[in-house]
C-alpha cells in the first residue's frame, strides 16, 4: 500500500485482487476489472477448493461444490434445528414437568437455558467463526445440535418405568371420600428433581450449536453469491428455518399419543383422555440426534470457499455506511486476533445504522415470540376452541404466513436488485402494512360465554367469584382439577363436580353425557322444544362469536407483511458493516435479538394477558396455579396495545436507519476523517 495523492491513504479495498492472493487451482476465478470493489479478498489463507476430504475428492461430489448444495444442507440443519429447539422442546415441556414432577419456574429455566447459552457464546463464535472454515464451524454446530438432542432424552432411559395412581372422579362425591386422597404436603420434594439438570445441560448444548447457524452460515451464504441474489437465498434458508417448528409440533403432537414406555402395562388401562396419560416425548429427540449428526458428513466436506467466490467478492461495491469502519478495519486488519475483540465491537455499537436496525429488529422480534407462544391460547379464549385444535390453527396461520413472507421478501429484494436504501424503505413499507393490519384484533372482541360461579350465580344461589354454592357445597369439588362442561342451560361450569352431576354416560362418540346435575337450571328453548338428552356434556359451552375466519384472514396477511421485514433486515445489516464484521455483526444482532426481544417477548405478553384473568387455579394447598378463564375484551385491547406499540418502535428506527446512513464515497481516498478514527480508537 503506498501513499496516494493529495496525502490520502490508498484503500486497498478497491485495488483489483492480484492471483497470487489465493492458491490457485483450475476452478479458480480469473482476475478481472473491479476497481470499485470493496470486497476482493486480499486474505493470503482465501482458498477456494474442492468438495472432499483432505485428498479424497471425487468427481461426483463436486456436483455438490455449489450455493445451491450448500443451500441445500444449510437449509436441513436450519430445519433440524427448529424442530428439536421450537417444536418438540415446547410442545415437551408439559410431559416433562409431570413425569419428572417439576413446576412451571423450573421448566422455565429450562426453557431459557438455550438463550443463555446463545446470549453468552454469539458473539464470541461469530468474531473467531468470520476469519475461519465456515462450513466447518457449522459441521461443530450439526455435533453440538445433535449431542444436545441426545442428551435432552437421557433422562428417559435413566428414570427407569411409569408408575401412575388411582384415576381420580370427576363427578359429585361424599367430601369424606374425597378428602381421603388429598394430601398436602409443601415441604415434600420430588425424586426426580435432579433430572433439571441433565435438560438444563442439554439446552445449553442446544444454545452452543445454534449460535454459528444464523451467524456464520448466513455469512457464507452471502460470501457465496452476487449482491442481488444474496436475499433470495438468505430468505429461502430462513423459510426452511420456520418449517422446523411445525414440523416438531406435527410429529410432536403424534408422539405424544403413544405411551411413554411404549409399551401400555396390561395391569391397568390407561387411555389418551386419562389425566395420568403421558406420551412418549423422547422419541423426536432420539430420531432428530441421528438425523443432525448425518448432515456433519457433508458439512465437512465443503471447502472454506466455494469455486467463484474469489470474482464474485470482487465484483461486488461496498455499501458500508461511511463512518470510516471499513478503512480502519482494513487498514489496521482488525479482527484477526482476540485483542482485536474490544476495538471490533465498539466500531459496531458506534454505527447508527446497524444499531437502528438491531433495535427495529429486536422489537418486532417481542411481537412474533409472543404471539408465537400464545396465539393460540388467545384463539382458545376468545373463540372458545379446544386447546389441540387452537394450536393446530395457530400453526396453520403462523407457519405458511412467515414461510411466505420470507420468500416473498427475498425474492422482491432480489429482483429489484435493491441498493441498501432501497432496501431499507421497503421495510419501512412493510411494517407499515403490517401497523394497519394490526386492527385485526378489532375482529376478535368476543363476549365471554356465561360461567357459573365467575360471571354469574348458580340460578341465584351463590356468589360471584365464588364456585361453591348450596347446590355443589356436599360435593367435595377440587379446585385443582379444571374439567369445563356445558350444561342444558347454555352456562359453563368448572366441572362435573362443580355442576352437581352424580352420574354420566360415554357415547359412541366417546363423549361424556352428565346426569343428576343438582347445579344446571332449566334448559334453554330453542325452536319450542325442552327436550334434551343430557344436563351437561364435557367440553367448554360453544361460543356465539363468529369471528374467526375474518380474524384468521387478517392476521395471516399480517404475519405476512411482519415477516416480509425479517430477510431484508439481515441484508441491510451485512451490507451497512465492513465485509469482514458481517458474521460479527449477525451476532450482534442475535445477542440484542434474545436480550430485548424473544426472551422478555413471551414475558410480557404472558404478564399482560394474566392481568386480564378473572378465575384462577388455587389448589388445596392454596397455591396459586394457571388462569383457568380470561377477560375477552381486556385481552384484546392489551395484544392490540402491545403489538402497535412495538410496529411504532420499529418503524421509528427503521425510519432513522435512512437517516443516518450515508453511503461511501466514489473515490479510492480515504478521507482526513478516517485518519483520525483510526489514530483515535488506537491511541
Amino acid at each position: 500500500m503506498s501513499g496516494g495523492g493529495g496525502g490520502g491513504i490508498e484503500n486497498a479495498a478497491f485495488e483489483t485482487p492480484s492471483p497470487s492472493l489465493g492458491r490457485q487451482r483450475p476452478w479458480n476465478y480469473t482476475s478481472s476489472s473491479a476497481s470499485s470493489s470493496a470486497c476482493a479478498p486480499s486474505d493470503p489463507d482465501f482458498e477456494e477448493g474442492p468438495c472432499g476430504w483432505g485428498g479424497c475428492t471425487p468427481e461426483s461430489l463436486q456436483l455438490c461444490n455449489n450455493p445451491e448444495g450448500y443451500l441445500v444442507v444449510y437449509s436441513l440443519l436450519a430445519t433440524f434445528q427448529g424442530i428439536v429447539v421450537n417444536g418438540l422442546v415446547n410442545i415437551s415441556i408439559s410431559t416433562i414437568e409431570k413425569r419428572y414432577e417439576l413446576n412451571s419456574s423450573l421448566t422455565g429455566l429450562i426453557s431459557a437455558s438455550y438463550d443463555i447459552s446463545f446470549c453468552m457464546l454469539s458473539l464470541f463464535i461469530s468474531f473467531f467463526g468470520e476469519r475461519g472454515h465456515k462450513p466447518r464451524w457449522l459441521a461443530f454446530s450439526a455435533f453440538m445440535l445433535g449431542l444436545g438432542s441426545l442428551t435432552f432424552c437421557l433422562p428417559h432411559f435413566s428414570v427407569g418405568k411409569y408408575h401412575y395412581g388411582a384415576k381420580p372422579e370427576d363427578t359429585c362425591q361424599a367430601p369424606e371420600a374425597v378428602s381421603a386422597n388429598i394430601t398436602c404436603n409443601a415441604s415434600m420434594k420430588s425424586s426426580h428433581h435432579k433430572y433439571m439438570y441433565v435438560f438444563i445441560l442439554g439446552q445449553l448444548l442446544l444454545g452452543v450449536g445454534g449460535t454459528p447457524l444464523y451467524t456464520l452460515g448466513t455469512a457464507f451464504i452471502d460470501d457465496s453469491v452476487p449482491k442481488h441474489k444474496s436475499s433470495l437465498y438468505i430468505g429461502i434458508a430462513y423459510a426452511m428455518s420456520l418449517l422446523g417448528p411445525a414440523i416438531g409440533y406435527v410429529v410432536g403432537g403424534q408422539l405424544l399419543n403413544v405411551y411413554i414406555d411404549i409399551q401400555i402395562p396390561e395391569s391397568t388401562k390407561v387411555d389418551q383422555d386419562d389425566p395420568r396419560w403421558l406420551g412418549a416425548w423422547w422419541i423426536g429427540f432420539l430420531a432428530c440426534f441421528f438425523a443432525i449428526w448425518l448432515l456433519i458428513i457433508p458439512f465437512s466436506m465443503f471447502p472454506k470457499h466455494l469455486p467463484g467466490t474469489a470474482k464474485i467478492q470482487a465484483e461486488k461495491v461496498s455499501e458500508t455506511h461511511d463512518d470510516g469502519s471499513e478503512a480502519l478495519v482494513r487498514i489496521k486488519n482488525i479482527g484477526k486476533n482476540f485483542k482485536d475483540f474490544p476495538i471490533s465491537l465498539l466500531i459496531l455499537l458506534r454505527n447508527p445504522v446497524l444499531m437502528c436496525l438491531i433495535i427495529a429488529s429486536s422489537s418486532e422480534a417481542l411481537v412474533t415470540t409472543g404471539f408465537a407462544t400464545f396465539l393460540p391460547k388467545f384463539i382458545e379464549n376468545q373463540f372458545g376452541k379446544t386447546s389441540s385444535f387452537s394450536a393446530t390453527l395457530g400453526g396453520l396461520v403462523l407457519v405458511p404466513a412467515a414461510v411466505l413472507g420470507q420468500v416473498i421478501s427475498g425474492m422482491l429484494v432480489s429482483k429489484c436488485k435493491m441498493d441498501l436504501k432501497s432496501i431499507i424503505k421497503f421495510m419501512i413499507s412493510t411494517c407499515s402494512v403490517a401497523l394497519l393490519l394490526n386492527t385485526v384484533f378489532l375482529f376478535a372482541k368476543c363476549r365471554n360465554e356465561p360461567f357459573a360461579g365467575v360471571s354469574e350465580t348458580y340460578n341465584g344461589t351463590g356468589t360471584l367469584r365464588n364456585l361453591t354454592a348450596p347446590c355443589n357445597a356436599n360435593c367435595g369439588c377440587l379446585r385443582s382439577m379444571y374439567y369445563p362442561v356445558c350444561g342444558r342451560d347454555r352456562v359453563q361450569y368448572f366441572s362435573p363436580c362443580f355442576a352437581g352431576c352424580k352420574s354420566y354416560l360415554v357415547d359412541s362418540n366417546m363423549t361424556k353425557i352428565y346426569h343428576n346435575c343438582s347445579c344446571i337450571g332449566k334448559p334453554v328453548r330453542e325452536n319450542g322444544s325442552e327436550d334434551f338428552l343430557f344436563e351437561a356434556i364435557s367440553g367448554k359451552c360453544p361460543t356465539q362469536c363468529r369471528f374467526l375466519p375474518i380474524f384468521l384472514t387478517i392476521f395471516f396477511f399480517a404475519v405476512v407483511f411482519t415477516f416480509m421485514a425479517v430477510t431484508p433486515t439481515t441484508v441491510a445489516i451485512l451490507r451497512c458493516v465492513p465485509h469482514k464484521q458481517r458474521s460479527f455483526a449477525l451476532g450482534v444482532q442475535l445477542v440484542f435479538l434474545r436480550l430485548l426481544g424473544t426472551i422478555p417477548g413471551p414475558i410480557l405478553f404472558g404478564v399482560s394477558i394474566d392481568s386480564s384473568c378473572t378465575l384462577w387455579d388455587i389448589d388445596e394447598c392454596e397455591t396459586k396455579g394457571a388462569c383457568w378463564v380470561y377477560d375477552n375484551e381486556r385481552v384484546v385491547y392489551l395484544l392490540m396495545g402491545m403489538s402497535a406499540a412495538c410496529k411504532i418502535i420499529t418503524i421509528v428506527f427503521v425510519v432513522l436507519a435512512v437517516y443516518f446512513y450515508k453511503p461511501p464515497p466514489l473515490d479510492k481516498a480515504v478521507s482526513p476523517k478516517d485518519a483520525e478514527m483510526v489514530s483515535a480508537v488506537h491511541t
